[in-house]
């Protein structure tokens, strides 16, 4: 399994987060579980093989962080969401955004570019051709304004 796979199952657990009520250490040890990566398996590859420790951990740390800061990171989401209200960005959108916002403000092991390009890559993936573009102008003017390098 590589990072992108990694962080893309992350992204699958913090639009999650959207639907449980789990404390969030439960909610990762349900979801990074066999039982439930064996359930998934048939629906989706990305849960095929279980991520080994060097992966859970990241996918923990992120998950864990985007839920402890999830206020804080939608603020910069509605911030720079120049004429949306929040409540119009799709979830997927703003699971993808949290994401990228929390590896570039609390993972310096991450490079700014590379959050900000596996976000653009995911919302390719998982909703509309325009969101991409919507959610590259989100995080390139967060970085700008907020990141001090």
């Amino acid at each position: 399994m590589t990072r992108n796979t990694a962080r893309e199952i992350a992204m699958h657990l913090a639009f999650e987060l959207s639907f449980t009520d789990l404390p969030i250490g439960d909610f990762l040890d349900q979801y990074l579980s066999d039982e439930k990566f064996a359930e998934l398996a048939p629906e989706c590859e990305l849960y095929a093989q279980l991520p080994n420790a060097k992966q859970e951990s990241y996918i923990r740390r992120l998950v864990s962080g985007v839920a402890e800061h999830a206020a804080e990171l939608d603020t910069y989401i509605e911030k720079y969401a120049k004429g949306w209200r929040f409540e119009r960005i799709s979830l997927v959108a703003s699971a993808i955004m949290r994401l990228a916002m929390y590896e570039i403000m609390y993972m310096p092991d991450i490079p700014h570019g590379v959050a900000i390009n596996e976000a653009v890559e995911l919302t390719r993936k998982y909703d509309e051709p325009e969101t991409a573009k919507f959610v590259n102008g989100i995080l390139g003017s967060f970085l700008r304004q907020e990141v001090k390098e």
